[in-house]
């Protein structure tokens, strides 16, 4: 089992629960050492100073801000610990939002919040279910590491998921980034039409179980056929397609790829349930499933008609 990063309090008005912080999200990356080519040696980086070419340890080191002009603001590791945020041992929760109101721009990493022990699992599930009912997020800050974050906290399936966010001044507008952006000409009618067309064509039910890290296999059956002493067969590349000039023949061309079979054919739609015949928990998990709102509050008739009109 993992180890929390992080251990502390969820504060809510008076109401106040030891909870532990746990990350949601593992990191597949497949890490590298660096070596000499054609030798054993490990390539190891050091901190050297650039005019004397001496290695240069740790604790002799401070850092410099550059404010132009080749000068720099020297600052000791000490006064940056004195100016960090204090070491608050508690997410206080200081407002509550539509969580759609809240841009995934914004989202960074993804925690899960449990309660630190079974004594404190009435108030944590009280909190998870107003949260999960109300279908709001807790808007709180709290330090992580000697670092201050915003954060957004919700009701998941049985568990409280931190988000952290960003603050609005870490965002980059596009133009801040890209420069001026070109002009953008209006689609005519029929292309529009097609467009859509084709996005409906493309459309399906969300399912992320699908969708896998592609690259990180392949580098992985590299290091075992090299291990191994095997030849790897390359994939060849795809044939260049050929040039459309016309918009709209290439959107038309993309949706009869689409529905001749050019990728998977689409799949027909499944029989609805009876949604008589289901127990009010499976009812609850189709609301969740196709985004009935107030669906915690709803009895299994009114879940039934919702479902219905959905």
């Amino acid at each position: 089992m993992a180890r929390p990063v992080w251990s502390g309090a969820l504060s809510l008005g008076l109401v106040t629960v030891p909870v532990e912080l746990y990350p949601a999200v593992a990191d597949h990356t497949i890490h590298f050492h660096q070596f000499e080519r054609g030798t054993s040696d490990r390539i190891r980086n050091r901190r050297v100073n650039e005019r004397t070419g001496d290695e240069v340890t740790q604790d002799e080191i401070v850092k410099g801000y550059d404010v132009g002009g080749g000068d720099h603001v020297l600052v000791e590791p000490d006064e940056l610990d004195e100016i960090a945020p204090e070491r608050s041992r508690r997410i206080d929760i200081e407002q509550f939002v539509e969580l759609d109101e809240i841009d995934p721009w914004f989202f960074d990493k993804t925690y899960w919040l449990k309660p630190a022990k079974e004594d404190f699992a009435k108030a944590y599930g009280l909190l998870l279910r107003a949260m999960d009912r109300s279908e709001k997020a807790g808007v709180a800050k709290f330090v992580l590491r000697g670092k201050e974050y915003l954060a957004a906290v919700r009701a998941g399936e049985d568990v409280m998921v931190l988000n952290t966010l960003h603050f609005v001044a870490d965002l980059r507008k596009p133009k801040d980034v890209m420069g001026k952006l070109p002009d953008l000409p209006k689609p005519r009618p029929k292309e529009l039409d097609m467009a859509l067309a084709l996005v409906d064509e493309m459309t399906a039910p969300w399912k992320p179980e699908d969708y896998r890290d592609e690259y990180s296999k392949r580098v992985e059956e590299l290091i075992k056929a090299k291990e191994a002493g095997k030849e790897i067969a390359h994939e060849e590349e795809p044939a260049p397609s050929a040039d459309v000039v016309d918009l709209f023949e290439a959107l038309s061309r993309s949706v009869k790829s689409r529905k001749s079979g050019g990728k998977q054919p689409k799949k027909k739609a499944a029989k609805k349930p009876d949604l008589s015949e289901l127990p009010k928990a499976d009812l609850d998990k189709l609301a969740r499933e196709q985004g009935v709102k107030g669906r915690s509050k709803m009895t299994r008739a009114e879940l039934e008609k919702a479902l219905k009109a959905s």
